[in-house]
């Protein structure tokens, strides 16, 4: 039996565009992301199951968000929003503009997989199990990323 998204939608709906505007910083992404997320739900409907529902529609709202800043990292919208991003960062060239780049360099090489455990476990609160268990991992195996992430990020916070 099919899932009633529309259902899930009402229910669900703030929590979702919660985990996107954390993550987006800007509530117009946000909302955009969050439809994404129900749309996605709509073409899975058939295969989905109500089981876990939250975790289900958290999940798919970080691999969205997360998506969408890698795209806009690769690609501004326009030339105007790169400038604008631009004039921006170089106000405080030791605060934000920073820590992005810090993070750039600290998630360039990583696999997908390793931002949203990132997120997951660091920024939402999630055990370690929590975590193994959303991404289809075993804890050692988030262990060992979030170890190692935590290794570039030290080692990269040295070479400032």
């Amino acid at each position: 039996m099919a899932l009633d998204i529309e259902q899930f939608y009402r229910r669900y709906g703030p929590l979702v565009l919660r985990r996107c505007q954390r993550l987006l910083r800007d509530p117009d992404k946000a909302a955009d992301a969050m439809h994404d997320v129900f749309v996605e739900m709509l073409r899975r409907q058939e295969t989905l199951t109500g089981d876990a529902p939250s975790s289900l529609l958290l999940r798919t709202a970080t691999n969205v968000c997360l998506n969408r800043l890698r795209s806009e990292r690769r690609k501004p919208e326009d030339k105007d929003e790169e400038l604008l991003m631009h004039i921006a960062s170089a106000e405080d060239p030791t605060g934000a503009s920073t820590a992005r780049s810090l993070l750039s360099r600290i998630f360039g090489s990583e696999k997908a997989s390793t931002g949203t455990i990132a997120v997951l476990h660091l920024l939402d609160g999630l055990t370690l199990e929590e975590v193994a268990q959303e991404v289809g991992m075993s804890v050692s195996g988030v262990r060992k990323r979030l170890r190692l992430l935590k290794g570039r990020a030290l080692e990269m916070e040295g070479v400032r």
